[in-house]
């Protein structure tokens, strides 16, 4: 869409692009503009937020995200050390040991478990300390499959795999 279009939130044609995607397969259409996005990414936040006050409009980025990732059955997994979170992405459905695959061919091979904890526990009780104590703290086996959300410690015999 041009800026002004999308700004109005609508053109001639949004409607019968609707209506065409309504007609075959009826798949989620999220309305962008590039030229808007290039510009808006270039703002300082500031400047992002004032703009997007003013025009009472926001970045579809997030949007085209979120809907693409769902269209594609796409979820979040995490894994923590002292130093370092990691985001990995897998398909909706993966089982423990394929999701360990992602980071390494060998943590698939040599699997053992997954100690499994769900993110929104983690954020409400503060640590990992507090999910063990509540007992909230699981450890899963190869047919455990993952959620979206879920920060894993994967536990894996790698010994002899790597020749």
């Amino acid at each position: 869409m041009s800026e002004k279009d999308y700004i109005r939130k609508g053109n001639k044609w949004l409607g019968k692009f609707k209506q065409w995607v309504d007609a075959n397969g009826g798949e989620p259409i999220v309305p962008f503009c590039g030229q808007f996005e290039a510009k808006f990414m270039a703002m300082s936040p500031e400047a992002q937020k004032q703009y997007c006050e003013e025009q009472k409009i926001t970045s579809a980025i997030p949007k085209i995200i979120k809907t693409g990732y769902a269209s594609l059955e796409l979820i979040h997994f995490f894994t923590c050390g002292t130093d370092e979170v990691k985001c990995w992405t897998i398909r909706k459905g993966t089982k423990a040991p394929q999701a360990a695959g992602i980071i390494h061919s060998d943590f698939e091979k040599g699997f053992i478990c997954a100690e499994v904890m769900k993110y929104d526990e983690f954020k409400q009780l503060g640590s990992e300390s507090a999910v063990k104590a509540a007992g909230k703290y699981k450890q899963e086996g190869k047919n455990y499959t993952v959620c979206d959300g879920d920060i894993l410690f994967f536990k894996a015999n790698t010994v002899g795999l790597a020749k």
